[in-house]
Protein backbone atom coordinates (compact mmCIF):
# COMPACT_ATOMS: atom_id res chain seq x y z
CA UNK A 1 0.00 0.00 0.00
CA UNK A 2 1.20 3.63 -0.92
CA UNK A 3 0.20 7.18 0.66
CA UNK A 4 -2.62 7.53 -2.14
CA UNK A 5 -4.17 3.92 -1.29
CA UNK A 6 -4.99 5.99 2.46
CA UNK A 7 -8.41 6.74 2.74
CA UNK A 8 -8.49 8.35 6.42
CA UNK A 9 -11.93 9.22 8.43
CA UNK A 10 -10.82 11.85 10.95
CA UNK A 11 -12.86 12.18 13.82
CA UNK A 12 -11.90 15.40 16.18
CA UNK A 13 -14.11 17.81 18.18
CA UNK A 14 -12.53 20.87 17.85
CA UNK A 15 -11.05 21.21 13.49
CA UNK A 16 -11.39 25.09 13.30
CA UNK A 17 -14.09 26.27 15.03
CA UNK A 18 -11.48 27.38 18.21
CA UNK A 19 -7.85 27.94 16.78
CA UNK A 20 -5.23 25.78 19.02
CA UNK A 21 -2.22 24.64 18.20
CA UNK A 22 -3.84 20.75 18.10
CA UNK A 23 -6.66 21.81 15.69
CA UNK A 24 -4.06 23.75 12.73
CA UNK A 25 -1.92 20.55 13.33
CA UNK A 26 -4.87 18.24 12.16
CA UNK A 27 -5.41 20.52 9.63
CA UNK A 28 -1.65 21.03 8.54
CA UNK A 29 -1.83 16.82 8.27
CA UNK A 30 -4.73 17.37 6.12
CA UNK A 31 -3.54 19.35 3.91
CA UNK A 32 -0.35 17.30 3.65
CA UNK A 33 -2.11 14.14 3.12
CA UNK A 34 -4.20 15.43 0.19
CA UNK A 35 -1.01 16.93 -1.63
CA UNK A 36 0.16 13.50 -1.37
CA UNK A 37 -3.18 12.23 -3.22
CA UNK A 38 -4.46 10.08 0.07
CA UNK A 39 -8.14 11.14 0.41
CA UNK A 40 -9.34 12.28 3.64
CA UNK A 41 -13.23 13.22 5.01
CA UNK A 42 -13.28 15.29 8.67
CA UNK A 43 -16.27 14.62 11.29
CA UNK A 44 -16.48 17.28 13.57
CA UNK A 45 -19.01 19.73 14.98
CA UNK A 46 -19.19 23.10 12.36
CA UNK A 47 -19.83 26.43 13.18
CA UNK A 48 -20.93 30.02 11.37
CA UNK A 49 -18.16 31.89 12.10
CA UNK A 50 -15.50 29.67 12.10
CA UNK A 51 -12.00 30.41 13.58
CA UNK A 52 -10.06 29.61 9.97
CA UNK A 53 -10.55 28.46 6.78
CA UNK A 54 -11.20 24.22 6.79
CA UNK A 55 -8.54 22.14 5.15
CA UNK A 56 -10.45 19.62 4.10
CA UNK A 57 -14.06 18.34 3.44
CA UNK A 58 -15.62 18.66 6.36
CA UNK A 59 -19.08 16.47 7.82
CA UNK A 60 -20.68 18.02 10.45
CA UNK A 61 -21.60 16.14 13.48
CA UNK A 62 -24.31 17.38 16.37
CA UNK A 63 -22.84 18.99 19.44
CA UNK A 64 -24.09 21.43 22.24
CA UNK A 65 -21.51 24.10 23.99
CA UNK A 66 -19.40 22.59 26.01
CA UNK A 67 -20.66 23.38 30.06
CA UNK A 68 -18.70 26.65 31.36
CA UNK A 69 -16.46 26.85 28.49
CA UNK A 70 -19.49 28.01 25.28
CA UNK A 71 -16.90 28.80 22.93
CA UNK A 72 -16.17 24.83 22.50
CA UNK A 73 -18.47 22.49 21.50
CA UNK A 74 -18.97 18.93 22.93
CA UNK A 75 -20.08 16.24 19.80
CA UNK A 76 -22.87 14.20 21.16
CA UNK A 77 -23.53 11.14 18.67
CA UNK A 78 -22.42 9.81 14.92
CA UNK A 79 -25.94 10.26 13.34
CA UNK A 80 -27.51 7.52 10.60
CA UNK A 81 -26.65 10.19 7.89
CA UNK A 82 -22.83 10.66 9.15
CA UNK A 83 -22.49 6.93 9.14
CA UNK A 84 -24.07 6.51 5.57
CA UNK A 85 -21.18 9.17 4.79
CA UNK A 86 -18.58 7.33 6.35
CA UNK A 87 -19.84 3.99 4.74
CA UNK A 88 -20.02 6.08 1.24
CA UNK A 89 -16.40 7.10 1.76
CA UNK A 90 -15.18 3.60 2.31
CA UNK A 91 -12.12 4.72 5.03
CA UNK A 92 -9.56 2.33 5.47
CA UNK A 93 -8.10 3.75 8.99
CA UNK A 94 -10.00 5.86 11.27
CA UNK A 95 -8.04 8.79 13.11
CA UNK A 96 -9.59 10.06 16.16
CA UNK A 97 -8.47 13.36 17.77
CA UNK A 98 -10.47 13.81 20.84
CA UNK A 99 -11.31 11.01 23.51
CA UNK A 100 -14.78 12.47 23.81
CA UNK A 101 -18.23 11.13 22.85
CA UNK A 102 -17.67 11.25 19.16
CA UNK A 103 -13.96 9.43 19.49
CA UNK A 104 -15.67 6.75 21.06
CA UNK A 105 -18.09 5.95 19.29
CA UNK A 106 -15.66 6.17 16.49
CA UNK A 107 -13.80 3.72 17.93
CA UNK A 108 -16.71 1.39 18.62
CA UNK A 109 -18.03 1.91 14.36
CA UNK A 110 -14.25 0.97 12.93
CA UNK A 111 -14.18 -1.83 16.00
CA UNK A 112 -17.81 -2.85 14.26
CA UNK A 113 -16.15 -2.81 10.10
CA UNK A 114 -12.99 -4.53 11.31
CA UNK A 115 -11.08 -1.23 10.73
CA UNK A 116 -7.67 0.06 12.04
CA UNK A 117 -7.96 2.84 14.31
CA UNK A 118 -5.51 5.44 15.56
CA UNK A 119 -5.56 8.36 18.15
CA UNK A 120 -3.22 11.29 18.26
CA UNK A 121 -2.77 13.26 22.18
CA UNK A 122 -3.08 16.67 21.97
CA UNK A 123 -3.46 17.82 25.57
CA UNK A 124 -3.36 16.07 29.15
CA UNK A 125 -7.08 16.08 30.04
CA UNK A 126 -6.11 14.04 33.24
CA UNK A 127 -4.71 17.54 34.77
CA UNK A 128 -7.47 20.08 33.97
CA UNK A 129 -9.57 18.87 37.31
CA UNK A 130 -6.77 20.14 39.24
CA UNK A 131 -7.97 24.05 37.98
CA UNK A 132 -11.33 24.17 38.90
CA UNK A 133 -10.90 22.51 42.40
CA UNK A 134 -11.56 18.72 41.53
CA UNK A 135 -8.10 16.90 41.67
CA UNK A 136 -10.12 14.21 43.16
CA UNK A 137 -11.54 13.87 39.84
CA UNK A 138 -7.66 13.04 38.32
CA UNK A 139 -7.53 9.31 38.73
CA UNK A 140 -11.17 9.25 37.35
CA UNK A 141 -10.22 11.01 34.35
CA UNK A 142 -7.30 9.07 33.86
CA UNK A 143 -8.92 5.36 34.01
CA UNK A 144 -11.24 7.13 31.83
CA UNK A 145 -8.71 7.62 29.05
CA UNK A 146 -7.02 4.89 29.81
CA UNK A 147 -10.34 2.76 28.50
CA UNK A 148 -10.44 4.95 25.51
CA UNK A 149 -6.94 4.61 24.08
CA UNK A 150 -6.55 0.97 25.15
CA UNK A 151 -9.40 0.41 22.20
CA UNK A 152 -6.78 2.01 19.40
CA UNK A 153 -4.78 0.01 17.43
CA UNK A 154 -2.01 2.70 17.85
CA UNK A 155 -1.12 6.18 19.59
CA UNK A 156 0.66 9.29 19.05
CA UNK A 157 2.20 11.94 20.95
CA UNK A 158 3.55 14.80 19.64
CA UNK A 159 6.68 14.61 21.96
CA UNK A 160 8.82 11.66 23.59
CA UNK A 161 8.48 12.75 26.99
CA UNK A 162 4.78 12.59 26.27
CA UNK A 163 5.20 9.22 25.09
CA UNK A 164 7.20 7.79 27.71
CA UNK A 165 4.47 9.50 30.05
CA UNK A 166 1.62 7.64 27.91
CA UNK A 167 3.61 4.13 28.32
CA UNK A 168 4.45 4.88 32.20
CA UNK A 169 0.49 5.43 32.43
CA UNK A 170 -0.63 2.22 30.35
CA UNK A 171 -2.63 3.82 27.68
CA UNK A 172 -1.31 1.68 25.11
CA UNK A 173 0.94 -1.20 23.93
CA UNK A 174 1.50 0.86 20.70
CA UNK A 175 2.86 4.55 21.35
CA UNK A 176 4.32 6.33 18.77
CA UNK A 177 5.45 9.99 18.03
CA UNK A 178 3.76 12.79 15.86
CA UNK A 179 5.60 15.98 16.57
CA UNK A 180 5.08 19.14 15.53
CA UNK A 181 6.87 21.66 13.12
CA UNK A 182 7.31 25.22 13.11
CA UNK A 183 7.13 28.13 9.85
CA UNK A 184 10.54 29.23 10.34
CA UNK A 185 9.97 32.03 8.15
CA UNK A 186 7.03 33.84 10.04
CA UNK A 187 8.85 32.56 13.65
CA UNK A 188 11.96 34.76 13.14
CA UNK A 189 14.32 36.91 15.11
CA UNK A 190 14.29 38.73 11.64
CA UNK A 191 10.65 40.08 12.43
CA UNK A 192 11.72 41.73 15.59
CA UNK A 193 9.83 44.93 15.49
CA UNK A 194 11.21 47.87 18.06
CA UNK A 195 8.66 50.26 16.84
CA UNK A 196 5.60 48.40 17.53
CA UNK A 197 7.38 47.90 20.89
CA UNK A 198 7.41 51.79 21.08
CA UNK A 199 3.98 52.01 20.08
CA UNK A 200 2.77 49.98 23.15
CA UNK A 201 4.94 52.17 25.49
CA UNK A 202 8.07 49.71 26.15
CA UNK A 203 11.36 50.67 26.32
CA UNK A 204 14.05 49.60 23.61
CA UNK A 205 15.92 48.29 27.05
CA UNK A 206 13.38 47.11 28.95
CA UNK A 207 13.23 43.33 29.28
CA UNK A 208 10.02 41.61 27.66
CA UNK A 209 8.91 38.55 29.27
CA UNK A 210 6.27 37.13 26.65
CA UNK A 211 3.01 35.12 27.39
CA UNK A 212 1.82 33.51 24.15
CA UNK A 213 -1.37 31.14 24.15
CA UNK A 214 -5.22 31.02 25.17
CA UNK A 215 -6.00 32.87 28.21
CA UNK A 216 -7.53 29.45 30.41
CA UNK A 217 -6.98 28.92 34.07
CA UNK A 218 -5.26 25.37 32.82
CA UNK A 219 -2.22 27.14 30.86
CA UNK A 220 -0.73 27.99 34.45
CA UNK A 221 -1.90 32.22 35.03
CA UNK A 222 -1.96 31.58 38.71
CA UNK A 223 1.62 30.59 38.42
CA UNK A 224 2.95 33.02 35.76
CA UNK A 225 0.74 35.87 37.74
CA UNK A 226 2.68 34.70 41.01
CA UNK A 227 6.47 34.69 39.28
CA UNK A 228 5.90 38.32 37.97
CA UNK A 229 4.77 39.29 41.04
CA UNK A 230 8.00 37.86 42.89
CA UNK A 231 10.02 40.09 40.36
CA UNK A 232 8.11 42.93 40.90
CA UNK A 233 8.96 42.38 45.16
CA UNK A 234 12.93 41.79 43.98
CA UNK A 235 13.00 44.68 41.71
CA UNK A 236 13.80 43.33 38.86
CA UNK A 237 13.01 45.44 35.63
CA UNK A 238 10.89 44.02 33.18
CA UNK A 239 7.54 44.46 31.44
CA UNK A 240 5.33 41.25 30.31
CA UNK A 241 3.36 41.56 26.83
CA UNK A 242 0.29 38.76 26.56
CA UNK A 243 -0.38 37.61 23.17
CA UNK A 244 -3.70 35.50 23.34
CA UNK A 245 -7.42 35.78 23.90
CA UNK A 246 -9.72 33.46 25.84
CA UNK A 247 -12.27 33.56 28.97
CA UNK A 248 -9.74 34.18 31.43
CA UNK A 249 -8.40 37.97 30.11
CA UNK A 250 -10.15 39.50 32.79
CA UNK A 251 -8.94 37.87 35.33
CA UNK A 252 -5.33 38.08 33.94
CA UNK A 253 -5.79 41.79 33.36
CA UNK A 254 -6.84 42.15 37.12
CA UNK A 255 -3.75 40.29 38.55
CA UNK A 256 -1.45 41.80 35.90
CA UNK A 257 -2.59 45.34 35.95
CA UNK A 258 0.78 46.65 34.22
CA UNK A 259 0.96 43.65 31.66
CA UNK A 260 -0.11 45.09 28.12
CA UNK A 261 -2.10 42.81 26.52
CA UNK A 262 -2.89 42.88 22.66
CA UNK A 263 -5.17 39.84 22.08
CA UNK A 264 -4.82 37.29 19.20
CA UNK A 265 -2.34 37.89 16.63
CA UNK A 266 -2.11 34.71 13.94
CA UNK A 267 0.55 35.00 10.63
CA UNK A 268 3.09 37.59 10.32
CA UNK A 269 1.47 39.49 13.65
CA UNK A 270 1.75 36.85 15.29
CA UNK A 271 5.56 36.00 14.26
CA UNK A 272 6.49 40.17 15.02
CA UNK A 273 5.01 39.66 18.60
CA UNK A 274 6.91 36.63 19.48
CA UNK A 275 10.30 38.12 18.05
CA UNK A 276 9.40 41.30 19.73
CA UNK A 277 9.87 39.98 23.27
CA UNK A 278 12.65 39.00 24.94
CA UNK A 279 12.14 35.53 26.73
CA UNK A 280 8.94 33.02 26.87
CA UNK A 281 7.28 32.11 29.98
CA UNK A 282 5.49 29.18 29.72
CA UNK A 283 4.54 27.20 33.55
CA UNK A 284 1.51 25.06 31.73
CA UNK A 285 1.97 21.13 32.68
CA UNK A 286 -1.12 20.50 30.42
CA UNK A 287 0.73 20.64 26.80
CA UNK A 288 1.72 17.18 25.12
CA UNK A 289 4.22 19.59 22.94
CA UNK A 290 3.99 23.19 23.12
CA UNK A 291 4.12 24.67 19.82
CA UNK A 292 4.24 28.11 21.53
CA UNK A 293 7.73 26.87 23.14
CA UNK A 294 8.83 25.95 19.44
CA UNK A 295 7.97 28.84 18.05
CA UNK A 296 9.50 31.20 20.85
CA UNK A 297 12.63 29.06 19.85
CA UNK A 298 12.39 29.91 16.49
CA UNK A 299 12.20 33.52 17.30
CA UNK A 300 15.35 33.36 18.85
CA UNK A 301 13.80 33.56 22.36
CA UNK A 302 15.15 31.69 25.71
CA UNK A 303 12.48 30.01 27.10
CA UNK A 304 11.38 29.33 30.77
CA UNK A 305 9.12 26.71 30.88
CA UNK A 306 8.11 23.83 33.58
CA UNK A 307 9.56 20.72 34.03
CA UNK A 308 6.30 19.14 31.88
CA UNK A 309 5.23 16.88 29.08
CA UNK A 310 6.78 18.66 25.52
CA UNK A 311 8.50 21.38 27.24
CA UNK A 312 11.49 18.54 28.01
CA UNK A 313 11.73 17.27 24.63
CA UNK A 314 11.79 20.71 23.53
CA UNK A 315 13.72 23.28 26.32
CA UNK A 316 17.49 21.90 26.90
CA UNK A 317 17.95 23.32 30.79
CA UNK A 318 20.80 26.19 31.05
CA UNK A 319 21.31 25.79 27.10
CA UNK A 320 17.79 27.18 25.38
CA UNK A 321 16.42 28.32 28.52
CA UNK A 322 15.68 26.91 31.93
CA UNK A 323 13.50 24.17 33.23
CA UNK A 324 11.92 24.86 36.69
CA UNK A 325 9.92 22.51 38.55
CA UNK A 326 6.00 22.70 38.48
CA UNK A 327 4.56 25.44 40.51
CA UNK A 328 8.20 26.36 41.80
CA UNK A 329 7.52 30.24 42.38
CA UNK A 330 10.53 30.84 43.79
CA UNK A 331 12.56 29.28 40.92
CA UNK A 332 10.68 30.53 37.89
CA UNK A 333 11.45 34.17 39.05
CA UNK A 334 15.02 33.09 39.56
CA UNK A 335 15.44 31.63 36.18
CA UNK A 336 13.43 35.10 34.16
CA UNK A 337 15.34 37.23 36.44
CA UNK A 338 18.86 35.76 35.21
CA UNK A 339 17.48 36.54 31.41
CA UNK A 340 16.25 39.77 32.61
CA UNK A 341 19.10 41.08 33.61
CA UNK A 342 21.96 39.27 31.35
CA UNK A 343 21.63 40.16 28.30
CA UNK A 344 24.53 37.92 26.86
CA UNK A 345 22.74 34.98 28.74
CA UNK A 346 19.69 35.57 26.75
CA UNK A 347 21.03 36.12 23.28
CA UNK A 348 23.24 32.36 23.93
CA UNK A 349 20.11 30.81 24.70
CA UNK A 350 18.58 32.30 22.07
CA UNK A 351 20.51 31.42 19.18
CA UNK A 352 20.91 28.26 20.49
CA UNK A 353 16.97 27.68 20.56
CA UNK A 354 17.05 29.41 16.95
CA UNK A 355 19.44 26.26 15.70
CA UNK A 356 16.99 23.28 17.81
CA UNK A 357 14.59 24.16 16.17
CA UNK A 358 16.07 23.78 12.81
CA UNK A 359 14.90 19.76 13.24
CA UNK A 360 11.52 20.74 13.32
CA UNK A 361 9.72 20.61 9.63
CA UNK A 362 6.22 20.30 8.96
CA UNK A 363 6.65 18.03 6.13
CA UNK A 364 8.66 15.79 7.89
CA UNK A 365 6.94 15.18 11.25
CA UNK A 366 3.68 14.39 8.96
CA UNK A 367 5.47 12.03 6.63
CA UNK A 368 6.40 10.14 9.89
CA UNK A 369 2.53 10.12 10.73
CA UNK A 370 1.80 8.76 7.62
CA UNK A 371 4.05 6.24 7.99
CA UNK A 372 2.92 5.08 10.84
CA UNK A 373 -0.82 4.63 9.32
CA UNK A 374 0.50 2.47 6.38
CA UNK A 375 1.88 -0.05 9.58
CA UNK A 376 -0.47 0.29 11.00
CA UNK A 377 -3.01 -0.77 8.36
CA UNK A 378 -0.52 -3.74 6.99
CA UNK A 379 -0.18 -5.31 10.44
CA UNK A 380 -4.07 -5.05 11.23
CA UNK A 381 -3.94 -6.83 7.86
CA UNK A 382 -1.24 -9.64 9.17
CA UNK A 383 -3.31 -10.43 12.42
CA UNK A 384 -6.68 -11.23 10.18
CA UNK A 385 -4.73 -12.93 7.46
CA UNK A 386 -5.98 -16.66 7.30
CA UNK A 387 -2.91 -19.19 8.38
CA UNK A 388 -2.54 -20.67 4.97
CA UNK A 389 -1.96 -17.22 3.51
CA UNK A 390 0.67 -16.18 5.74
CA UNK A 391 3.91 -15.59 4.35
CA UNK A 392 6.64 -18.25 4.84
Amino acid sequence: MQTSDLRIALFTGNYNYVRDGANQALNRLVGYLLGQGAAVRIYSPRTDTPAFPSVGKVVGVPAIPLPGRAEYRAPIMIPPSVKRDIRDFRPNLFHVASPEILGHRAVTLARRRGLPVVASVHTRFETYPRYYGLTFMEPVVEAALRRFYRRCDAIFAPSESMAQLLRDQRMNYDVGIWSRGVERDIFSPDVRDTAWRRSLGIADDEPVIGFVGRLVMEKGLDVFSDAIDTLEQRGVRHRVLVIGEGPAREWFERRLPQAVFVGFQKGADLGRAVASCDMLFNPSVTETFGNVTLEAMAAGLPVVAAIATGSQSLVEDGVTGRLVRPGAIAAFADALQHYCTDAAARAAAGAAGRGASERYGWDAVNQHLVDAYLRVIRQRAERHRPPTQRPR
